[in-house]
């Protein structure tokens, strides 16, 4: 029972989802930093408080939810824009450098078996 546990903490799919998430809990509290000490101070100038917790309609309290629904959007965009966005323009730059160097291939000389192959079916052609 032991070498099987041992053996699925060794896989490395274990440590890398136990690195990931170590660097999740790091990067969250940047990200949460960025979004409460940046943007929202942002938000406040532009719109005045930016805490709406006082917010109430009736006996319902819709501030607070305001206030997580905006800290959620915020944490989107900063995700999105700081991460995905960068990582997406990187991606789709080593691919179109990926099909010009195929494209490049594509139109250097073919090998001289090619070659020769082709001179006998234009010589057996002309026949």
């Amino acid at each position: 029972m032991l070498k099987g546990f041992k053996a699925f903490l060794s896989r490395g799919n274990v440590l890398d989802l136990a690195i990931a998430v170590i660097i999740g809990a790091a990067f969250n509290s940047v990200v949460k930093s960025l979004v409460e000490d940046i943007f929202t101070p942002l938000l406040g100038m532009l719109g005045g408080l930016p805490d709406f917790s006082s917010w109430k309609v009736g006996p319902l309290m819709l501030g607070s939810f305001v206030n997580s629904l905006l800290s959620f959007l915020f944490t989107a965009a900063v995700i999105y824009f700081v991460l995905v966005a960068p990582a997406e323009a990187l991606k789709n730059a080593a691919k179109e450098k990926q099909r010009a160097e195929t494209l490049d291939k594509a139109t250097e000389t073919p090998p001289e078996e090619i070659q020769l192959l082709r001179r006998i079916v234009e010589l057996l052609e002309k026949k």
